[in-house]
């Protein structure tokens, strides 16, 4: 694995679904660390912090820390920190994730009747009804940002495809005429803080996920090398109809240690 020293790997369809392991996950995971490779847990995931993951992740026998998870919310938390500096926000997510929020002020902006500074969206669930998502239209015709953690359509749970944030997120944006800023996957600035934090550069590194848009082709975009994953929110007609192609596709995360030494055999 001597051309590779970083590996991103996306968690929820590519190392489990419904945070059980996928078969071959965890020892898969183990090689690639026992190889010395630098690895970070890149996730679109909203409705955990980022202790909460790598502390379901270790029980389940990944060896993986909260140093080694970077998430949507604590990228996020960190944009809006810098753009938006004492921003009143009004959230709209599914799952506590206040722990990654930092000092971003969630705190009452919905209740308080006033036009927050920026509308954050998250992940999608029972809180995305007609209400909040109409208290959220109104906020940005009165001038309030939006930044949203990602545009998933969709992820796969152990009941199958569920809607995600980006299915409303869409609808948000042409009702009220304004852009999102995207601060998770696909955004490049979501892959080169990764890689920042692993001390590596786009061309020393791969990027393993299920979504071929925002996980595969976007690292790609990136100057990563992508590898898709015929597991989680997979499907052939996605794959066959999407806007590029993937550097490699294997079957499930098992095989990711030998497509590596394959890889570097070739070098």
């Amino acid at each position: 694995m001597d051309s590779v020293r970083a590996v991103l790997i996306d968690i929820d369809g590519v190392l489990t679904v419904s945070w059980e392991p996928l078969p071959g996950a965890v020892e898969a995971l183990r090689e690639i660390r026992a190889a010395g490779l630098a690895v970070a847990l890149v996730t679109n995931t909203t409705s955990r912090t980022r202790a909460s993951i790598a502390g379901t992740l270790a029980e389940a026998g990944f060896p993986v820390t909260a140093r080694d998870i970077l998430t949507a919310p604590a990228v996020t938390a960190a944009y809006v920190a810098e753009h938006f500096p004492g921003a009143r926000c009004a959230l709209l997510n599914s799952g506590d994730i206040g722990d990654d929020l930092g000092d971003v002020d969630v705190s009452d902006a919905w209740d308080s009747g006033s036009v927050p500074d920026v509308v954050i969206v998250g992940g999608a669930g029972p809180e995305f009804d007609y209400t909040a998502l109409n208290r959220a239209f109104g906020y940005l015709q009165r001038g309030a940002r939006l930044v949203a953690m990602h545009r998933n359509l969709y992820w796969r749970t152990g009941d199958g495809l569920q809607l995600d944030a980006g299915a409303f997120l869409a609808g948000l944006e042409k009702a009220a005429r304004t852009e999102a800023v995207v601060t998770g996957k696909p955004s490049r600035a979501f892959f080169a803080s990764a890689l920042a934090r692993l001390g590596a550069g786009a061309d020393e590194a791969v990027m393993v996920g299920d979504d071929v848009e925002s996980d595969v082709l976007a690292a790609q975009a990136a100057g990563v090398t992508g590898v898709l994953v015929r597991t989680g929110k997979y499907l052939p007609q996605t794959h066959r109809d999407a806007s590029g192609t993937p550097d490699h596709v294997i079957d499930s995360f098992a095989e990711l240690p030998a497509l590596l030494r394959a890889w570097s055999a070739e070098q």
